[in-house]
């Protein structure tokens, strides 16, 4: 197998040796899943554009609409324009408008091919000045968007609603407001704030778990609007708790990228599908564990999908907003974009040290496509860094 040199916590050096046998690409169908599973696609930014990358992004559109396919391929839904993707941080409602026009273009030449988009209010700037009206404008402004693409909703949290709301009540307002209006049931995004600190005591409460009674109360007047509710706050046992209070045949999508396979596996009294930034990252291996637990071969599902979480708990480590970094690098590690280049420069966000890791925990969780094109293009990286 082969090796190389990398840096230790001690700010030693060690020879490490690969082991891990990577997990085949395999094709399958999304029927062949007893779970609706959605992996968060990231974007790839174009490194040869001329342009201020901390200003203004600049897309290669080809190979991010070549990473869509693959997820298709593997039987994943993608969830487009979401936060992995960089929105509201770096990736602009401008651009997030041609991503999603461009990958429902791609969608409608398949048959396969399970989408939804965020909807959001990220073009409208939190102020004191912002009211709940204008909150209401902005979500019915990019609702209407994706709808007149023929896309389906993810409905995502909205900073501007959490300056703007004085109580609870506001919030409801809203939600009822726009759910009222969508064409078909969508799915809504608690993101907590570990993932977006202006997300803090969303829904009107610092507490999470006053929090959510009020979005309880919100699904459980407009049920019938809404598919399935994903919750991003890192808790398995605030997700099952929410879990066993929805109403009938409303899902819940599990944004727990420290305990998803639990999660998902699930217990007697229900399980979680999955919305996921980590399966960009391990798609392989979440195809491979899904089939699995298709045929029936729990053990199996968590062979695959259980070495995987040291490595996404390494990914998503505090500050959690940072993930994304990871989830790219091990796209260019896996030869998948030519680059370690980031809307933003945001592939500065982690260390050397945390880069290191990540490639230990890939090679230990068996995501590394081909060891050796990881070797080589991790040499690259410690050569910057001064490591050779």
């Amino acid at each position: 197998m082969p090796e190389l040199i990398l840096p230790m916590s001690t700010r030693t050096l060690e020879t490490y040796r690969l082991t891990g046998t990577p997990i085949p690409f395999e094709k399958h169908a999304a029927s062949d899943f007893p779970r609706i599973a959605y992996a968060a696609a990231h974007v790839v930014a174009d490194p040869l554009a001329a342009n201020d990358p901390w200003l203004t992004p600049a897309i290669d559109w080809d190979t991010t609409l070549k990473f869509r396919h693959r997820l298709w391929d593997l039987g994943l839904g993608v969830a487009e324009a979401m936060d992995t993707a960089q929105r509201g941080m770096g990736l602009t409602w401008s651009d997030a408008q041609e991503l999603i026009r461009r990958a429902q273009a791609e969608a409608r030449g398949r048959s396969d091919a399970l989408i939804a988009y965020g909807a959001g209010t990220d073009h409208l700037a939190p102020g004191p000045d912002v009211t709940i009206d204008d909150v209401i404008r902005a979500y019915e402004e990019q609702v209407g968007f994706v709808e007149a693409e023929g896309g389906r909703i993810i409905l995502m949290a909205s900073r501007a609603l959490k300056v703007a709301a004085k109580s609870p009540d506001d919030y409801a307002r809203v939600y009822g407001r726009i759910l009222g209006q969508v064409k078909q049931p969508v799915i809504l995004h608690w993101l907590g704030e570990m993932f977006d600190p202006a997300l803090e005591g969303y829904w009107g409460e610092a507490d999470h778990n006053a929090a959510m009674d009020v979005c309880l109360e919100v699904i459980a007047a407009h049920a019938d609007k809404v598919d399935g509710i994903k919750i991003s706050l890192l808790s398995k046992e605030k997700e099952i708790a929410m879990r066993r209070r929805l109403p009938e045949g409303v899902r819940m999508y599990t944004g727990d990228d420290f305990n998803y396979a639990e999660l998902i596996a699930g217990d007697e009294l229900g399980h979680s599908d999955a919305l996921l930034g980590i399966f960009d990252a391990i798609a392989p291996a979440a195809s491979a564990a899904l089939a699995a637990l298709g045929r029936g071969s729990d053990n199996e599902f968590f062979e695959l999908l259980e070495p995987t979480v040291p490595l996404s708990r390494h990914i998503f480590a505090a500050p959690t907003r940072f993930y994304k970094t990871g989830v790219v690098f091990l796209a260019y590690l896996n030869g998948l974009q030519e680059h370690f280049a980031m809307i933003g420069g945001q592939q500065s966000t982690r260390s050397l040290q945390h880069l290191s890791e990540l490639f230990r925990l890939a090679d230990k969780a068996r995501v590394l496509a081909d060891p050796g094109l990881a070797v080589e293009r991790m040499k690259r990286v410690l050569a910057v860094h001064g490591v050779v």
